[in-house]
């Protein structure tokens, strides 16, 4: 192998080939060398970017390079991940990358039996990954100790801080000793996440793939006007038209997810719902049958979603318009990766003109609107138009209040001898 990849140990080289992978991607470029050379890292950069492999290569040549014998309930390594699906992914891109190493992994959350868990603890494994929930409880338990970790890294960051999970995270990091490594990544980086990547790293390099814009620019984007009670209409219409075999739905509540879910089935059309509500063998199995293209359409909550890292997804709909217009990049971002092509669809109904406008001056780009369907709504159009145009005058009105007035312009400037006096 060439370049980056060529100048890694041999057996991840093997792994790398295996897998068909022979160019790095620009993140894996840039943040793998610095924590080769043992520097902490801040990575800024979205689902679908090849960051877990940016962090994960580093550490399996570290372990390979410092080969021992795990000690019983002592991790070499440890991940902390915000969801069960982004920990269990993790996990696999360890497997993947280990094959020819003879390194260990556990994989850390809660919904399951934790007994499998202490049982791997207790013969001692190289690496953990883990939800912050599960791992408190082990660790309370006295199943686990981090004395020995080498090498800390903390995923998606700004998700664990949505979720709740910073005061966990602290109370980890407590446990850690002071000489280690560490990695920190995150999509977005709000004062908090720095703030928590400030009590982390110590003089870390510091990598940024587009944080706010991943892939948004490459994805055939529109924006659909319909009565909220005419969602479902539309999106069976759309589907079906168009010959989806594999798109996610996003919902702002679990409980339509599972509606969505039940009138898709209704119509004909395969799919599964995934949210907090379900329990971890409904989520892995409906994950899987996704994959495997069992099922059609996965309808997902952002918060179950943000683990799920699925390769060829055509189309994403946002059922519901985001309430934070940021959640709208990670939900398009799903799609139109590797190269491949990607659509968008936002239904917006009235009530969410201002939550759409939020999202295009987040983005600093209008979504284009599709009405040939016939479904569309002018009404809605107009008023989303109307509610734009008059936040505009609004915003406008607020800048000419903040000019100078013209008499203070005009003053004469005072005298040298005015000064004086």
């Amino acid at each position: 192998m060439e370049g980056l990849f060529g100048t890694l140990i041999p057996q991840v080289q093997h792994a790398l080939r295996k897998e068909g992978y022979t160019v790095p991607t620009p993140v894996q470029s840039q943040a793998i060398p610095p924590q080769v050379e043992g520097k902490d890292l801040f990575g800024s950069a979205q689902t679908g970017t090849g960051k877990t492999a940016a962090f994960t290569i580093p550490m399996l040549q570290e372990l390979a390079n410092n080969s021992e014998m795990p000690e019983r309930r002592q991790p070499r390594a440890l991940i902390l991940a915000p969801t069960r699906e982004l920990a269990a992914q993790i996990g696999d891109s360890i497997e993947t990358y280990s094959h020819f190493l003879d390194v260990s992994c556990a994989v850390i959350f809660g919904g399951v039996s934790q007994r499998p868990q202490e049982k791997a603890l207790n013969h001692g494994v190289d690496i953990v990954v883990a939800t912050p929930g599960r791992l408190l409880d082990l660790m309370g338990q006295r199943c686990i100790d981090l004395n020995q970790v080498e090498t800390f890294i903390l995923d998606e960051a700004d998700r664990m801080l949505d979720m709740g999970f910073i005061p966990d995270i602290e109370r980890v990091i407590a446990q850690l000793p002071n000489d280690r490594r560490n990695g920190f990544f995150s999509a977005t980086v709000p004062k908090a996440v720095e703030d928590l990547a400030g009590k982390i790293l110590v003089n870390p390099v510091r990598v940024t793939i587009d944080p706010e814009k991943p892939t948004v620019e490459k994805i055939d984007q529109k924006v659909l006007y319909v009565d909220q009670s005419k969602k479902d209409e539309l999106l069976i219409d759309l589907i079906r038209k168009r010959k989806i075999n594999r798109a996610i739905v996003f919902a702002k509540m679990k409980y339509r997810a599972s509606r969505i879910c039940e009138q898709l089935d209704r119509a004909g059309i395969s799919s599964a719902p995934i949210h907090g509500d379900k329990s971890q063998a409904a989520r892995t199995r409906a994950l899987a049958e996704f994959r495997s293209g069992k099922i059609k359409v996965l309808v997902a909550t952002d918060i179950a979603a943000r683990g799920i890292d699925v390769d060829n997804i055509t189309d994403v709909f946002n059922y519901d318009v985001p309430v934070e217009a940021e959640t709208y990049v990670h939900r398009v971002g799903r799609t139109a990766r590797a190269g491949a092509e990607g659509h968008a669809w936002t239904f917006c109904s009235k009530d969410e003109a201002d939550l759409l406008r939020e999202v295009e001056n987040f983005i600093k780009k209008k979504i284009p609107d599709e009405i040939d369907h016939e479904f569309h709504r002018e009404s809605i159009l107009n008023a989303v138009r109307t509610f734009k145009t008059s936040r505009r005058k609004q915003a406008q009105k607020k800048n000419k209040k903040k000019k100078p007035k013209q008499w203070a312009l005009k003053r004469k400037p005072r005298s040298l001898k005015d000064l004086s006096d």
